[in-house]
């Protein structure tokens, strides 16, 4: 019998669909679960409302918990599936912020460092799923579930953030890639969507192990 696959991880924008795909594909595959729990963090509501004074805050809260998960994951047995990645705050998030004005030069380069750091003692993801999707999905999913906090997000945040994860996506190299499209493939409310994508997880998977 060939060899579990041990960490399978999910990017995508904010509204792509991580969360529930990482739900769906754990439930099919028998995996465990690694979630961003939004509901938990101290920061993220702080944070939109105020940005400037919780950027780095947040970011620094957001590496250490994925950083933490991944060691736990990489420790065990059983087969995770991670809700967006460390990557993703190293290459997305914290540079788009620092961008904007919202973290300094400083701050930022201090972020960086301890990502270089972390990021030698990590191995990572088996396989990388990652949701492409559209400005308008992103916005429909946000209004969809309804968090008071996002609410105030606006579009060129979110058109930043996809050309961001565009060119990051374009240069993976760390490992297995599956890019899925999110606008086209439903498999938030269609079986037949769902069954597709199991499909080409599936297909990824049996061509690594």
């Amino acid at each position: 019998m060939p060899p579990k696959p041990k960490y399978i991880a999910v990017a995508g924008n904010i509204g792509a669909g991580k969360t529930t795909l990482s739900t769906q594909l754990a439930k099919y595959f028998n995996w465990n679960v690694h979630y961003e729990n939004a509901d938990d963090n101290p920061y993220l509501a702080d944070f939109y409302n105020d940005m400037k004074r919780w950027a780095f805050n947040l970011q620094i809260y957001f590496l250490n918990s994925r950083y933490k998960q991944i060691l736990k994951i990489l420790k065990g047995e059983d087969t995770v599936i991670q809700d967006r990645t460390i990557y993703e705050d190293a290459y997305i998030f914290a540079p788009n912020l620092h961008e904007m004005g919202l973290i300094t030069s400083r701050d930022f380069e201090n972020y960086l460092d301890l990502f270089t750091t972390m990021s030698s003692q990590i191995s990572p993801p088996d396989l990388l799923i990652y949701l492409r999707a559209s400005i308008p999905t992103l916005v429909s999913r946000i209004h969809d579930r309804g968090r008071d906090y996002e609410g105030s997000m606006s579009l060129d945040y979110l058109k930043k953030l996809n050309q961001r994860y565009d060119h990051w996506i374009d240069g993976y190299d760390e490992g297995k890639l599956l890019i899925i499209d999110a606008d086209h493939l439903n498999f938030i409310n269609d079986p037949e969507g769902l069954g597709t994508v199991i499909d080409m997880v599936s297909g990824e998977l049996h061509g690594l192990f």
